[in-house]
Protein backbone atom coordinates (compact mmCIF):
# COMPACT_ATOMS: atom_id res chain seq x y z
CA UNK A 1 0.00 0.00 0.00
CA UNK A 2 1.76 3.79 -1.15
CA UNK A 3 0.50 6.62 1.03
CA UNK A 4 0.53 10.41 -0.10
CA UNK A 5 3.71 12.01 0.76
CA UNK A 6 5.23 15.30 -0.13
CA UNK A 7 7.40 17.81 0.91
CA UNK A 8 5.08 19.91 2.85
CA UNK A 9 3.13 17.12 3.97
CA UNK A 10 3.89 14.25 6.80
CA UNK A 11 2.12 11.28 7.76
CA UNK A 12 0.31 12.58 10.73
CA UNK A 13 0.89 10.71 13.72
CA UNK A 14 -2.13 10.89 16.63
CA UNK A 15 -0.13 8.32 19.03
CA UNK A 16 2.16 5.78 18.99
CA UNK A 17 -0.22 3.19 17.33
CA UNK A 18 -2.44 4.97 15.39
CA UNK A 19 -2.27 7.02 12.72
CA UNK A 20 -3.70 8.90 9.52
CA UNK A 21 -2.90 8.15 5.88
CA UNK A 22 -3.87 9.22 2.40
CA UNK A 23 -3.27 6.36 0.07
CA UNK A 24 -1.67 7.20 -3.62
CA UNK A 25 -3.60 7.44 -6.66
CA UNK A 26 -6.75 6.97 -4.46
CA UNK A 27 -10.13 8.75 -4.99
CA UNK A 28 -9.31 10.30 -1.38
CA UNK A 29 -5.92 12.10 -2.52
CA UNK A 30 -7.42 13.35 -5.72
CA UNK A 31 -10.49 15.42 -3.71
CA UNK A 32 -7.89 16.18 -0.93
CA UNK A 33 -5.63 17.57 -3.73
CA UNK A 34 -8.44 19.24 -5.19
CA UNK A 35 -10.27 20.48 -2.38
CA UNK A 36 -6.41 22.06 -1.05
CA UNK A 37 -6.26 23.65 -4.79
CA UNK A 38 -9.79 24.97 -4.47
CA UNK A 39 -9.56 26.76 -0.96
CA UNK A 40 -6.36 28.51 -1.81
CA UNK A 41 -7.18 29.98 -4.58
CA UNK A 42 -9.69 31.62 -2.24
CA UNK A 43 -6.89 33.06 0.07
CA UNK A 44 -6.53 36.89 0.38
CA UNK A 45 -3.06 37.39 -0.21
CA UNK A 46 -3.53 40.47 -1.84
CA UNK A 47 -2.22 42.54 1.69
CA UNK A 48 0.50 40.83 3.23
CA UNK A 49 2.19 44.18 4.26
CA UNK A 50 3.50 42.73 7.81
CA UNK A 51 4.05 39.88 9.83
CA UNK A 52 0.66 39.40 11.11
CA UNK A 53 -0.68 39.82 8.29
CA UNK A 54 1.62 37.29 7.03
CA UNK A 55 1.21 34.88 9.96
CA UNK A 56 -2.59 34.65 9.49
CA UNK A 57 -2.44 33.91 5.36
CA UNK A 58 0.45 30.78 7.00
CA UNK A 59 -2.31 29.75 9.12
CA UNK A 60 -5.38 29.74 6.73
CA UNK A 61 -3.33 27.89 4.66
CA UNK A 62 -2.20 25.00 7.39
CA UNK A 63 -5.78 24.86 8.45
CA UNK A 64 -7.46 24.23 4.50
CA UNK A 65 -4.58 21.32 4.68
CA UNK A 66 -5.49 20.35 7.90
CA UNK A 67 -8.99 20.16 7.68
CA UNK A 68 -8.78 18.32 4.01
CA UNK A 69 -6.62 15.87 5.34
CA UNK A 70 -8.83 14.69 8.45
CA UNK A 71 -11.86 14.65 5.48
CA UNK A 72 -10.09 12.77 3.30
CA UNK A 73 -7.61 10.66 4.98
CA UNK A 74 -7.80 7.48 6.42
CA UNK A 75 -7.27 6.15 10.25
CA UNK A 76 -5.36 2.79 10.89
CA UNK A 77 -4.19 1.04 13.77
CA UNK A 78 -0.48 -0.23 13.53
CA UNK A 79 0.22 -3.57 15.02
CA UNK A 80 2.63 -5.87 14.47
CA UNK A 81 0.43 -7.32 11.70
CA UNK A 82 0.17 -4.38 9.31
CA UNK A 83 2.11 -4.76 6.23
CA UNK A 84 2.45 -1.73 4.49
CA UNK A 85 1.98 -3.29 0.61
CA UNK A 86 -1.47 -4.86 1.75
CA UNK A 87 -4.54 -2.99 0.13
CA UNK A 88 -8.23 -3.65 -0.36
CA UNK A 89 -7.75 -5.73 -3.34
CA UNK A 90 -5.03 -8.39 -1.06
CA UNK A 91 -8.47 -8.24 1.34
CA UNK A 92 -10.82 -9.31 -2.26
CA UNK A 93 -8.72 -11.59 -3.14
CA UNK A 94 -7.83 -13.29 0.11
CA UNK A 95 -11.87 -13.36 0.55
CA UNK A 96 -12.04 -15.04 -2.51
CA UNK A 97 -9.38 -17.77 -1.73
CA UNK A 98 -10.98 -18.78 1.71
CA UNK A 99 -14.75 -18.66 0.29
CA UNK A 100 -13.21 -21.14 -2.78
CA UNK A 101 -10.44 -22.88 -1.32
CA UNK A 102 -8.50 -22.51 -5.05
CA UNK A 103 -5.26 -21.68 -5.42
CA UNK A 104 -6.12 -19.71 -8.87
CA UNK A 105 -8.63 -17.57 -6.89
Amino acid sequence: MHFYQSPFLLLKKISTFVKELLQKNSNEEELFIKEVIASFTKLDISNISDIPKLERVVNDFANIVDNAWTKYSKIINITKHVKSWWNNNCNKDLAKYRSSKNIED
